[in-house]
């Protein structure tokens, strides 16, 4: 089921970038980024790119699917730019020469969300291990499923765990974007794993609490890349550079890392890229 959803979406977004195209050639007003639910759900892309196209006269078309559907864009030229937070997937189109000139712009890091009463005990495991352990013995757990940057990263802790996720009983995919995954492990009182960003941005809607945190396996990166033109020649190059290089200018890095600290009492982002910031893995 999940499969088939991911697979919609997909052919969705295809039809949708040729109508955005509009034609062979690119548009020098107009960028497409394909970009990840977080970015949206949490609402950063609400305050970022009216800035931009105010700035710069350019605007930009939001495909936000799941980082791989992303990726995979870009490699068919169908974006101009990308912002994901995938590492190791992005390195292979890096490597094959799809993107290019990427920066590191923000991280925050994933958590493990449940119900309030925890019945899998998950908040009493000393570290994420322990805790996908606890769910897959006594809980129910609800996966994006999507080949999303977070999909990529519960599947890489289930491993970790040494548990094949697809053996699991009590585990289904929504094959859906982080808010939506959490909705309905909200309705399940299912335990999900998400980015603290769009966490903190829907969790006055949902009853689920944070109960595994802080472990250096949840990092959780993004990075912003240009598609390359040498390889796709309907791509606006030079557009997609100036939303990078906007990106992590230093009054877009302060947006950053101020959006919405005042409503819930912590940022939902760190920048990257303002001088001096620690970066926490190399783009």
């Amino acid at each position: 089921m999940a499969r088939a959803i991911g697979i919609r979406v997909l052919l969705v977004t295809a039809m949708l970038v040729s109508a955005l195209r509009g034609g062979p050639a690119a548009d020098e007003r107009s960028i497409i980024l394909a970009t990840t639910t977080s970015t949206q759900d949490s609402g950063l892309l609400d305050e970022l790119v009216p800035r931009f196209e105010k700035q710069t006269g350019i605007d930009i078309k939001i495909i936000a699917v799941g980082t791989g559907a992303a990726l995979r864009m870009a490699s068919t030229g169908d974006a101009d730019a990308v912002l994901v937070h995938a590492p190791d997937a992005e390195k292979q189109y890096v490597d094959s020469g799809d993107l290019i000139e990427g920066r590191q712009i923000m991280h925050n890091d994933f958590v493990i969300v449940g119900p309030p009463d925890d019945p899998a005990g998950v908040g009493r495991e000393r570290d994420v291990t322990a805790a996908m352990r606890a769910i897959a013995e006594r809980g129910v757990f609800v996966s994006r499923g999507d080949d999303s940057g977070t999909h990529k990263q519960e599947m890489a802790l289930w491993t970790s765990a040494g548990i094949d996720a697809r053996s699991m009983r009590a585990r289904e995919e929504t094959g859906q974007g982080m808010g939506a995954t959490l909705n309905v492990a909200d309705q399940k009182r299912a335990y999900t794993l998400t980015d603290r960003g769009t966490y903190l941005a829907l969790r006055t809607r949902l009853g689920l609490k944070i109960l595994s945190q802080g472990d250096t396996r949840l990092l959780n990166v993004y990075h912003a890349y240009v598609v390359n033109p040498q390889r796709h020649d309907r791509v606006n190059a030079s557009g997609a550079r100036r939303f990078v290089e906007f990106l992590v200018a230093a009054e877009t890095q302060r947006a950053i890392g101020e959006f919405k600290r005042k409503e819930y009492g912590e940022p939902l982002f760190f920048p990257d890229a303002l001088p001096g910031a620690k970066k926490t893995n190399g783009a």
